[in-house]
């Protein structure tokens, strides 16, 4: 009997005018983008926490700590590659990624593959095993106000 784990990610950053908004990898037009240490991919992030939550490997800022000027302004996808190395070497392989982000703009749909596409690349795994959907807040709270982003993934694992 294979052994399968499964992991919950969550992560939020602020919007700020004038600055790039970075989602799975790819870089979207729009008036703000998500601030933070890294290039601020929320999607990425979120990947990345349910991943290391599967594996009992900790959290993203454990491992990439705001506080190390290695991992400022990185791309979040080698910030995922390494995820992915360290769960290899406790012989653990991605099953599937499924992901939603909140966001009231822009719209992320034309997008997706793009995206799916990005993280797979990083992942080491098919595409076709990355789900990646959007909501809005429908107006409501520091999301529906466009203040800042959220995404939440969950993940599921298998031991080689």
């Amino acid at each position: 009997m294979t052994k399968i784990k499964v992991g919950f990610g969550f992560d939020v950053h602020q919007l700020k005018e004038k600055h790039p908004f970075i989602l799975g990898g790819v870089n979207l037009e729009h008036h703000s983008g998500a601030f933070g240490h890294s290039d601020a991919d929320v999607l990425v992030h979120a990947i990345c926490d349910a991943l290391l939550g599967a594996a009992n490997l900790r959290d993203i800022g454990f491992h990439f700590s705001n506080k190390d000027e290695r991992w400022k302004g990185i791309s979040s996808l080698v910030l995922l590659q390494h995820v992915v190395k360290l769960l290899g070497e406790k012989n653990w392989r991605i099953g599937n990624i499924d992901a939603m982000v909140c966001l009231e703009a822009p719209k992320i749909n034309p997008h997706i593959p793009r995206m799916k596409a990005n993280i797979a690349k990083a992942a080491g795994i098919a595409e076709d095993d990355i789900s990646i959907k959007a909501t809005t807040n429908e107006q409501l709270g520091f999301i529906g106000r466009e203040e800042g982003v959220v995404a939440y993934a969950v993940c599921l694992i298998e031991k080689i």
